[in-house]
């Protein structure tokens, strides 16, 4: 396919105007890199942080950073809207979830936001709030975003639409067919507010320059008694490519899956080293970059599925919720810079082994020290998904590779969650649960999603058995359960019968991790590992009450030891009166 360079010219402001703190936030993405600009497209993005929220300047610099950053991450078969739509309702996701940490002080993660994506010959826009974006073409300046506010009367208007507002975004979004020359503005209300649409129109017509349009653009806002911050994004197409792309996606998604490799054959200037790994869902191969000799791992889909768009869906997604992972805990996943004639991705290479089969080869049980270690760079790598609201939901020493220098990493995202996307992707459906029955949360088997603590209860069971030696905090019998009433039947088993130095305290921190009340279970990772750390002292004064309440031997020594003392003190007075 033989396409030329989209071609922009650029300019934006971003100022506080005569108030002390800057709420507004803009950032842009035009990929150098060829491939990507072709195949993504050019981003750009404006927020307003609401202000009454307290978290609006924080709201607002995380959603156009994180937007702008992870879209071209989202992979190269999805189309632009599917790919927006995906990172806005995880990003609205967690400002949501920010908000409703500080319930008490009323601090809200609230913020207006515009985004304009070029890609090809078309423009697509998404906005919620009441920040403004316009397309000029031929001397008419047409105002393409809706102000999502309630006016109540001439002085009274609020916003009826933010992200973070609620747990579900309603997005207005839009395409437009574009030809060289048009202009797009991107502005907050400090601009829209305070120079009349026709004006905006004079300026823009007037404009030779860009840049010194954007500065007549504030000063304007200013004479004209501004009092909010000022930003704004004005950009113009002066090169598009010849050819539309408007069957790319479409074309993409059909890739043929790869045949079966082997050692010595060749795919996409990627050479096989050897086969790493076979199931009845994937395939992993060794494999060498000819281009600069890099060895990285070929993951490919089975051909047991290529009839299956869900199983496709899944694949695809596992690249994109890898290519947004930074952490050393957490697998590496490649962003390909050259076409693709099959459907694969590509990870890091990790020189090492699995948890699972390296500790069957340890000597048991393993050194507190090194226990803890490996259950601290474990919970790193959680505490990463986490953040990216993410859910790995099938965390097991498996799926944890221990590499030479006795660092860990988290790989396998085929069963990852991604909170937020409920109302935007159709849920997969699968005969069996994703999650591993030793180690996943019996919630999720019995088809309830209980978030981070899913991961919780995994991450403690993985802590229970590194430091008991290999057992299981409910046995083997939790493999065979399959209903709530099979699981009603388990108990906990104390990891100290298996390991005698296990103290008290810490056994009581794994029974909580893994309490199949989610009422008891710890709610985040911090929590956990603190209570693996260092004692907490209502557990002690819990070990005290049941050893009480546990021993009536106890009881009825210090009852007769009472009427032994008083007895004492009868016959005494006795003697002194007599």
């Amino acid at each position: 396919m033989s396409l030329s360079t989209l071609e922009l010219t650029i300019s934006s402001v971003c100022e506080a105007g005569i108030k002390p703190v800057n709420e507004d936030a803009v950032a842009l993405n035009v990929p150098a890199d060829t491939h990507l600009l072709t195949y993504k497209g050019a981003c750009f993005a404006l927020a307003d942080g609401v202000s009454t929220a307290e978290a609006g300047q924080q709201a607002s610099e995380r959603a156009v950073s994180r937007f702008c950053r992870e879209y071209s991450q989202t992979p190269d078969s999805w189309s632009v809207a599917f790919s927006a739509e995906q990172l806005l309702a995880t990003i609205n996701n967690e400002l949501y979830e920010l908000s409703h940490q500080f319930t008490h002080d009323q601090k809200g993660y609230l913020t207006t936001f515009t985004a304009l994506i070029i890609k090809s010959q078309t423009a697509h826009f998404f906005h919620v709030g009441d920040s403004r974006l316009y397309h000029w073409r031929d001397g008419m300046l047409k105002q393409l975003s809706q102000d999502h506010t309630t006016v109540l009367s001439e002085q009274c208007q609020y916003l009826s639409r933010a992200l973070g507002m609620d747990s579900r975004v309603e997005l207005q979004q839009g395409m437009v067919s574009l030809k060289v020359g048009d202009r797009f503005l991107l502005c907050s209300d400090g601009i829209s507010d305070f120079i009349a649409v026709e004006q905006l129109q004079q300026h823009i017509n007037a404009a030779a320059d860009l840049a010194l349009c954007s500065i007549l653009l504030k000063q304007h806002a200013l004479l004209q008694g501004c009092d909010d911050n000022i930003s704004l994004i004005l950009l113009e197409i002066t090169a598009l490519p010849q050819q539309s792309l408007d069957d790319l996606n479409q074309c993409l998604t059909q890739l043929p899956f790869p045949p079966a490799l082997s050692a010595g054959m060749k795919l996409d200037g990627y050479k096989v080293l050897s086969e790493l790994f076979a199931s009845s869902r994937s395939h992993l191969y060794l494999v060498e970059d000819e281009h600069d000799g890099k060895q990285l791992v070929l993951k490919c889909p089975s051909l047991n599925y290529d009839d299956d768009t869900l199983y496709i869906d899944r694949f695809i997604r596992e690249e994109w919720i890898g290519l947004r992972m930074d952490s050393h805990y957490v697998v590496k996943v490649i962003r390909q810079n050259r076409p693709r004639t099959f459907l694969y991705y590509l990870m890091e290479y990790l020189p090492g082994d699995s948890l699972e089969h390296w500790f069957a080869c340890q000597p048991k049980p393993l050194k507190p020290v090194l226990a803890i270690k490996l259950v601290k760079q474990i919970a790193e790598g959680l505490k990463a998904l986490h953040r990216m609201g993410a859910i790995h939901q099938d965390l097991k020493p498996g799926n944890i590779i221990y590499l030479s220098d006795g660092s860990v990493k988290i790989v396998d995202f085929g069963s990852v969650y991604i909170a937020g996307l409920a109302e935007i992707y159709s849920p997969l459906q699968h005969e069996v649960a994703l999650g591993t029955a030793a180690y996943s949360d019996p919630h999720y088997l019995l088809g309830h999603n209980s978030g981070v603590q899913g991961d919780i209860y995994a991450l403690a069971t993985i802590a229970y058995e590194l430091f008991s030696g290999g057992h299981l905090p409910y046995g083997e019998a939790v493999e065979a359960c399959r209903t709530a009433a099979d699981y009603d039947k388990l108990r906990y088993r104390s990891a100290h019968q298996f390991n005698p130095v296990i103290p008290s305290w810490f056994d009581r921190a794994l029974q909580m991790g893994v309490s199949l009340d989610l009422s008891q279970r710890y709610r985040s990772i911090t929590q956990l590992l603190t209570d693996l750390q260092q004692p907490n002292p209502a557990f002690l004064h819990q070990e005290v009450k049941l050893q009480h309440r546990t021993n009536p031997l106890l009881f009825w020594q210090l009852l007769s030891g009472f009427w032994f003392i008083t007895l004492i003190l009868v016959i005494w007075l006795f003697l002194l009166k007599h």
